[in-house]
């Protein structure tokens, strides 16, 4: 990474600098930057297959929603949203790291699109299911967002059931010159992130492994169209377009169900 890293700043710094940076650079394509391509390699589990569909039919119905992450006082230094995602974790299976993401993307997209209805419960649904919240393959996430080693999702080379992508990003962000892979806690497509990269951990880059701008990504990314993800239409729209599977929509709504209840309790 070019630079020197800085340390995760407060979630209300966060909001106040990303929210600049995103009307200065709207519709400007992030220039993403990685000391060196991640190696791509073979995949033997995923994560959706540990998760169960929940039977709702399609546009009928939006997860119930929960009150905003809330910010809180701490220790100098310490992120606002800390408190609360240690909360949270406790009566969860999220990690605190990855509800931090979650929470303060809800919080920049309330600020940049509140008609969006962006919720952290529906983040940490697809979080789930594409990574399990950056732990896919006993994998842990550092105080830096980032998971102990580069996520790296299977070739997209057209083979049953995967869908076929050529390179886009010369292998860039996942180590494969020959197709495209999935990247990141998230799971972006190199051609996906291009266009939605998020500088949320506000270092300068752009980065799909990192899980604030991962997060931040996916919340834009689903808010596009002027979606209202408070309404059932909204919501199923948003998340079918990040994966259009009605059994991937029931799994990550099942799970934002149970992580906005589990979250009051």
């Amino acid at each position: 990474m070019v630079g020197e890293r800085r340390n995760v700043r407060g979630a209300l710094l966060r909001l106040a600098v990303v929210v600049a940076v995103l009307v200065v650079a709207a519709g400007v394509v992030w220039v993403v930057r990685v000391t060196s391509a991640p190696v791509a390699g073979p995949v033997a589990d995923i994560p959706a297959l540990q998760v169960p569909a929940v039977d709702v039919e399609p546009g009928a119905v939006a997860p119930v929603r929960v009150g905003a992450p809330a910010p809180q006082a701490g220790a100098a230094g310490a992120d606002p949203l800390k408190a609360w995602a240690d909360d949270v974790a406790t009566r969860t299976d999220v990690p605190a790291r990855a509800l931090m993401a979650y929470g303060n993307a809800e919080l920049v997209v309330r600020s940049t699109d509140p008609d969006c209805g962006l919720s952290w419960a529906t983040l940490a649904g697809i979080g789930r299911v594409e990574s399990d919240h950056g732990r896919y393959q006993g994998r842990t996430l550092g105080a830096d967002g980032r998971p102990s080693t580069p996520i790296i999702g299977v070739p997209l080379d057209g083979s049953p059931g995967v869908k076929a992508i050529a390179d886009t990003d010369g292998g860039a962000l996942d180590g494969d010159r020959t197709v495209d892979r999935a990247v990141g806690p998230m799971q972006f497509i190199p051609s996906t992130w291009a266009r939605w990269s998020s500088d949320a951990d506000i270092d300068g880059v752009g980065d799909p492994q990192q899980i604030d701008d991962a997060a931040l990504a996916a919340g834009r990314y689903l808010c596009a169209g002027g979606r209202d993800l408070r309404t059932p239409e909204g919501w199923w729209a948003g998340v079918l377009s990040y994966n259009n599977s009605v059994e991937y929509g029931q799994k990550v709504f099942g799970l934002a169900e149970r992580y906005a209840r589990e979250s009051r309790t």
